[in-house]
Parts: structure tokens; sequence; C-alpha cells
């Protein structure tokens, strides 16, 4: 009894221990959720008014603004495409470690900038620009380098992919219409069509007349040959013999 009222409170203690660390993480990615959430709404909110002053401010703030939504813009741009391109081609993480440390000047850049709109000394903010001007611009062409040679090289694999795959598809295409008719070889033999049974009555009677008539013809030309005996002197002998002498009578 005691065994099992033991099993049951640890089990009870792994429920609760278990839901508490549910929900510690739901707690944790909802304030995940709700951070990123204020993070986009106030950069959004950020962005807009700087492009209300850039537009809308003459001078040395609207200048301000126009740089900072410059540097802005084209930073999140490189970030967004080497974070999707990094999922599917592993050799962009070098560029990303490239933009990272680019992304270090950028924020310097920015804060810098942002510092400067609330300066009260116009004319000192005024001889700075130049300045900042070629920073954004340095730093802005380096992030759109790497953002358009990421995509140039998304853009080259989806090409290759596509020639590969028109190439197997012409293939298969010729196969699919590949199609022939057997011809009979010129080798096999025609059929030699049975003759009818009068057609073989009269061959036959032919075949006989003709046999006929070859044995008459033999039997014309076959004349009785005379039988005659040996000459025993013709007869041929071995070279070394001596001829037979003729007996002679007394």
């Amino acid at each position: 009894m005691e065994v099992v009222i033991t099993i049951l409170a640890l089990l009870f203690v792994a429920f609760v221990a278990l839901g508490v660390y549910a929900g510690i993480k739901v707690v944790g990615a909802t304030r995940r959720g709700v951070d990123r959430t204020i993070t986009q709404a106030r950069r959004t909110v950020e962005e807009t008014t700087l492009r209300a002053k850039s537009y809308g401010q003459p001078g040395v703030p609207g200048e301000l603004a126009h740089l900072r939504l410059t540097l802005r813009t084209s930073m999140r741009a490189t970030q967004d495409a080497l974070h999707a391109g990094v999922a599917e081609d592993a050799s962009l993480s070098e560029s990303l470690g490239l933009f990272e440390r680019l992304s270090v000047h950028g924020r310097e850049l920015d804060d810098e900038l942002k510092r400067l709109e609330r300066e009260p000394d116009r004319a000192t903010v005024a001889s700075l620009l130049p300045g900042l001007k070629e920073r954004t611009e340095r730093i802005t062409h380096s992030a759109e380098s790497l953002r358009w040679a990421a995509r140039d090289r998304a853009r080259q694999f989806a090409d290759d992919d596509l020639d590969a795959l028109n190439a197997q598809i012409d293939v298969e295409a010729g196969a699919l219409r590949h199609w022939t008719v057997e011809e009979p070889s010129a080798q096999t033999p025609t059929p030699t069509p049975m003759p009818t049974r009068a057609e073989g009555s009269a061959q036959d009677r032919d075949g006989e007349r003709g046999r006929s008539a070859e044995a008459g013809e033999a039997g014309a030309d076959a004349s009785p040959q005379a039988i005659t005996a040996a000459d025993p002197r013709r007869a041929a002998g071995y070279p070394w013999q001596k001829s037979a002498r003729p007996e002679t009578t007394n």
C-alpha cells in the first residue's frame, strides 16, 4: 500500500513539474512574441517618422533623417536576404558573418545620426554631413554588394536547376513520342502456297511422263557391247618383272 502511495505521489510531482515547465515555456514564447511585436511596431513608427522628416523638413534635420532611413532600409533588406538564403545555401554563413561585422558599424552610425538630430548646433552638424554621407554610402554599398551577390547566387542555382529539369523533360518527352512498328525481316522466307488437288494431279502426271521419256531416251542410246578376253601380254606388270617368252613347238 505504501508503495502505491509513493508511486502516485511521484507521478503527481512529475505532472506538476511538467505543467510548470510547459507554463514557463508558453510564457516565454508569449513574451518573446510580444517583444518582437513591440519592436516591430516601434521600428515601423520610427521609420515612418524618419520618412516624414526626410520629405517634410528641409536642411540639416531632413538630411539626417534621410541618411538614417537609407541606412536602415539597406541593412534590413540585406539581413532578410541573407537569413532567407542561408537556410538553403550553407555557404552564405560566411557572408552572414561579414554582415554581422558590418552591422556593428551600421548601428554606430545610426546612433550617431540619432544623437545629431537632437543637436542644437546646426552649423556644426552641417559641417559633419559630408563625412556622415560618405560613411553611409560605404556601409550601404557593402550591404548591397552582399545582398545582390546572394540573390545572384540563388538565381543562378535556380537557373541551373531549371536547365537540368528542362533537359530531363525533353528526354522524357522524346521517349514518350518514340513508337515504331516492326517491319517483317527481308530474310524471312515467304511461304509457298499449297497447290490444289487438281493442280497436284496435273503435276504428278507431267512428272510421270517426263520420267518415262527420259527412260526411253536412255534405252535408245544404250547398245550392247562385245565382251572380249583380255590380252595377257597387255597385262601391266611390275617394272622388275621379265616379259614372258613365246612357246615354241618342234
